[in-house]
């Protein structure tokens, strides 16, 4: 384990890859980790780039600080790691949690990207007495009372089929996933809305969704990439939400044409 005291806390990361290739930053989703992205290291490392993983506040090997916390904290967590390893930009791809943070950063810190890349994301997400009932159960239940519902969400039926190794791991990180992190972040979550600022996302920007997921659909991709001008999605047939592990292949191939595009 490698880590940084980042912004008040401690974040755990990783670098895999050649040292002088660019840097494609990569924010896990919430209650994941940072090897949620095994299946992109390998393509990305072949192809040159150096790849920069980090656990997000609460969450992994990253400490876990007192809530709830906010999408400017987690952003501030993301813009210190870079100033800390020294990198004047990087290619950020967030997933989920990981792309509203992505959001925040192209909104508000967009110095500091190369490009931009979300997935399974949303600008804002209604109904935030849902994140109540979520936030309140896991301080009742521990993770054990989300786990079955969120891999529910986050995989199609052949998916959890196809991928039972690949679930237990990432069911064995939701349960790993400390509750003060989750609830913090699930706040972060519940009052978030980047409906305007993105549309002052100057990066160019990829926004990749799972065809079939229902928590962050293919209408949110659409809607983000008409506010962000230098967009394009992608929509992958056969995911859900967690679009990078069901249908890693074209996850990576969809994200590779991408970055390998001149700016």
């Amino acid at each position: 384990m490698t880590r940084a005291q980042i912004n008040g806390t401690m974040l755990n990361y990783r670098l895999d890859g050649p040292a002088g290739g660019e840097t494609v930053m990569l924010s896990n989703s919430l209650a994941a980790n940072l090897d949620m992205w095994k299946f992109q290291v390998p393509p990305l490392t072949d192809a040159g780039y150096r790849v920069l993983r980090y656990d997000g506040r609460g969450h992994g090997q990253s400490a876990s600080s007192p809530g709830p916390y906010s999408m400017e904290m987690l952003a501030r967590d993301a813009v210190g790691l870079i100033d800390f390893l020294g990198l004047e930009k990087v290619h950020f791809c967030g997933i989920s949690l990981g792309g509203m943070v992505g959001q925040m950063l192209g909104a508000y810190h967009g110095n500091r990207l190369s490009s931009l890349i979300l997935c399974a994301t949303a600008s804002y997400l209604p109904f935030p007495e849902i994140w109540d009932e979520r936030i309140e159960a896991t301080r009742r239940g521990g993770m054990a009372a989300l786990v079955d519902a969120t891999l529910d969400r986050w995989f199609t039926q052949d998916g959890r089929r196809r991928l039972q190794r690949e679930i237990d791991e990432i069911r064995t990180a939701i349960l790993n996933t400390s509750v003060d992190g989750y609830c913090g972040c699930g706040w972060a979550i519940r009052g978030m809305d980047f409906r305007e600022a993105i549309r002052n996302i100057s990066a160019r920007t990829l926004i990749i969704v799972g065809e079939q997921d229902q928590g962050t659909p293919v209408s949110e991709a659409e809607f983000i990439g008409e506010r962000i001008v230098s967009s394009v999605v992608r929509v992958i047939p056969g995911a859900a939400h967690l679009v990078n592990v069901e249908q890693a292949d074209r996850f990576n191939a969809a994200v590779l044409e991408f970055l390998d595009q001149p700016s």
